[in-house]
């Protein structure tokens, strides 16, 4: 079926009954009685018909694992011969086609060795129900009789957090009570050494809506977030899957839990009697909320995938009501679970009974670890070049993995290894030849066509054996560089072209450099080349000083893969073109610095490369960041020492939102919401909008510094920069660069 969203969560309920009376149980408590005319315990038909559903499923979506969690009720009533059964029948049927995850969510006061025997055998992990202290627990998880269960449930927690049984401890659940002392509540969960510690918010709707004692409508999020400043307070000691979901989302990553964010829903229920049904928390809402009206005696689980319930927690941002679309927060509380949605009047097109704590522990939680959150990029040049690096050498080594076995690439990967290797100055050397923006173009480049089934691996090795060579002659290292050269040259990353050959010869040769120049050694014969000059026969790359206390440029016309902007690259440069390129750059950099110097250090700070692209002066031109390394800008050749300067400042602030972007998450979602631009005639994703207002932030102080009498257009950046400030879409980077943006305005309108 098209779109279908397969499950990989199964909930098989093996016993109907529970042997606790808890005051806040949804199966029991609220609106759906169901469980009144259900077996107690599950058939060995039901178990049966169960597996071999799953594995159906399994094998028809190719699914790689499948978890299933054995529930109740108290699934420890069932007995140790028929959860046997369930183990052996589901081990079974999924071998051979996904992996197993089995589970059991008890609340331990059946749980023995017996028991834990079992689970061993069968790898089945238990978590345990506990509401933390036991004036916490006792408060709804009592006997009928009103007994404590406290006691019996810690000697349970004690057996299985034991040396034997301890790799079968998945964690403990807790449902939250707003009631309880949070930091007790914290410290009695964390003395048990749990794996994980799961908070639930009680099970409750816009019908019936959960207990407030103080009236307010934050109450359950200022709980929380007592909870989330003692764990930090701890050290974060057990993993919170709640806190680490919230941390996820706001960093751009994907939910952990249903009970937040956008992901789709892929579990469905399996009751005693065989009974196919949407998730448990359902029963909240209303007498057969949960019903899908199928079973695994007649149906598949595409069937009920097929469900329209199903398929309404599956829908992500478009299954929130509108309200939450245009909450800053959806995609970190996901318009929180879908059954506390519920009213009466309108079904679950709401948002959650729990929407001012949803909001308030979001942004409490988005407060307090904004500094951890904010990649260290965004606000430190070295270190975003330093991940960058980091960067192009995973890349390079997953092209490896591609090419390995090729003998001309492991030939010119060895030397590269060996370069490595070879102290300090070969460290230096490597880092910089893979520290050449137009490597990591080559790498890109090269990883696509790998990934297409289409290799070059001639042209990969004679790349791979260039940069290798190149750094051993960076490094005056004594080790055997080959170059192969092709058309009679080589390009030498950050160093030079050199034509070893006459044209249309290809060939190898060992390479080694002489005093003021390089030997070509090939068939026994040596052949020198001058690097001063006037050898034809080598071309460097020439360099640029912007100033005298300035690290050097390099203007890179020969690297090949400097093609990757918009616009051609100039050819190489006669030396009178040199010149007076390097003399209107000169011009350029000294009217930034005099005009806009903040900006101007910012655009300057990690610059490494300048390329000259072809083509003629353009209205609006501005500088190029394509598909490099940080350090490169391509700038327009031709144009005037105005529009240079332009150029320069805005393209290196395309350059730096695109290195940010590539290792930052400064958004996600892009796309699901359209918001409008004063630039633009129609509604832009987020990440258009934010680079229009990246860029025009500098060109505004460039503007007002340089033509007096304008009047100013700052009114129409704050207006995208409020849009912004509100987007769904932002992480916790993403707001922290809007807010820079939103300074760096303020000292231009100031």
């Amino acid at each position: 079926m098209t779109g279908l969203i397969p499950f990989r969560e199964i909930v098989l309920k093996v016993h109907s009954r529970c042997d606790l009376a808890c005051d806040h149980c949804y199966v029991y408590e609220h609106a759906d009685q169901s469980w009144r005319a259900r077996p107690k315990v599950i058939s060995p038909e039901a178990v049966s018909h169960t597996a071999s559903r799953l594995a159906d499923h399994a094998r028809a979506h190719a699914l790689p694992s499948v978890t299933v969690i054995l529930h109740g009720g108290e699934p420890l009533l069932a007995g140790t011969d028929r959860l046997r059964l369930v183990c052996e029948e589901f081990t079974r049927a999924l071998a051979g086609t996904a992996a197993l995850d089995l589970r059991i969510h008890t609340n331990g006061l059946q749980l023995s060795r017996r028991h834990l025997d079992l689970f061993d055998e069968f790898h089945v992990r238990v978590g345990v129900s506990l509401d933390g202290d036991r004036a916490a627990n006792d408060r709804h998880r009592r006997f009928a009789d009103g007994r404590t269960s406290h006691p019996l449930v810690l000697a349970a927690v004690d057996l299985l957090r034991s040396e034997r049984y301890r790799h079968l401890y998945l964690g403990l659940l807790c449902t939250v009570d707003v009631a309880n002392d949070p930091v007790a509540v914290l410290d009695a969960l964390v003395a048990l050494e749990p794996p994980r510690v799961d908070f639930l918010l009680p099970h409750a709707t816009w019908e019936t809506p959960p207990a407030r004692p103080d009236g307010t409508p934050d109450a359950y999020a200022r709980w929380l977030l007592r909870v989330f400043d003692h764990w930090d307070r701890l050290g974060r000691p057990v993993p919170v899957r709640l806190f680490e979901s919230l941390l996820s989302t706001l960093r751009g990553g994907p939910s952990l839990t249903e009970s937040l964010g956008l992901a789709p829903t892929d579990l469905v229920v399996v009751e005693t009697d065989g009974t196919l049904e949407q998730v448990d928390s359902l029963k909240t809402a209303y007498d057969g909320a949960a019903a899908t009206g199928f079973d695994v005696f007649t149906h598949s689980f595409d069937q009920v995938a097929a469900h329209p319930g199903v398929r309404a927690r599956q829908l992500g941002l478009a299954g929130v009501s509108d309200t939450c679309r245009r909450c800053p927060v959806v995609r970190s509380c996901g318009g929180g679970l879908y059954t506390h949605r519920y009213r009466a009047a309108n079904g679950f097109d709401n948002p959650s009974v729990y929407c001012a704590d949803l909001r308030e522990l979001v942004e409490g939680v988005e407060a307090r670890t904004a500094a951890e959150a904010t990649a260290a990029a965004l606000t430190d040049t070295g270190e975003l070049g330093a991940v960058h690096d980091h960067l192009t050498r995973v890349l390079l080594a997953r092209l490896h993995a591609d090419l390995a076995g090729d003998a001309d690439w492991d030939r010119a990967w060895a030397l590269l290894t060996a370069v490595e290797g070879a102290g300090a100055a070969g460290e230096a050397a490597l880092d910089a030849v893979l520290g050449h923006p137009y490597t990591r173009t080559w790498v890109l480049t090269a990883l696509d066509r790998a990934t297409a089934g289409r290799p070059d691996r001639p042209g990969a090795a004679r790349r791979l054996a260039a940069l290798a060579a190149a750094a051993v002659l960076r490094g005056g290292l004594e080790l055997p560089a080959e170059i192969r050269y092709r058309d009679g040259e080589v390009y030498l990353p950050t160093l030079g072209l050199l034509r070893a050959r006459e044209p249309g010869t290809d060939g190898r040769a060992g390479l080694r450099a002489t005093g003021e120049g390089y030997t070509v050694r090939e068939d026994g014969r040596e052949h020198r080349f001058g690097t001063a000059a006037g050898d034809a026969r080598w071309q460097p790359v020439r360099g640029w000083a912007p100033a005298p206390d300035a690290a050097p440029l390099a203007l890179e016309d020969l690297d090949p893969h400097r093609n990757c902007f918009a616009r051609p690259p100039r050819l190489r440069l006669g030396s009178g073109e040199a010149a007076e390129w390097r003399e209107r750059l000169g011009a350029a950099w000294a009217l930034l610095h005099r005009s806009v110097p903040e900006f101007a250090r910012s655009a300057t700070a990690g610059l490494t490369t300048l390329t000259p692209l072809a083509g003629g002066p353009r209205a609006g031109d501005r500088g190029e960041a394509g598909r490099h390394g940080p350090g490169a800008l391509g700038l327009p050749y031709a144009a005037g020492v105005r529009e240079t300067a332009l150029a320069l400042l805005t393209g290196r602030r395309r350059a730096r939102l695109r290195a940010l972007t590539e290792v930052a998450d400064l958004y996600a979602l892009d796309g699901a919401w359209q918001h409008p631009s004063p630039w633009r005639e129609r509604p832009v994703p987020v990440s258009r909008l934010l680079a229009d207002v990246h860029e025009r932030v500098a060109v505004e102080a460039y503007r007002r510094a340089t033509e007096p009498g304008r009047a100013p257009a700052s009114d129409r950046i704050h207006r995208a920069l409020d849009r912004l400030s509100g987007a769904a879409e932002l992480t916790s980077s993403g707001k922290r660069l809007v807010e820079e943006l939103r300074w760096e305005l303020k000292a231009v309108d100031a």
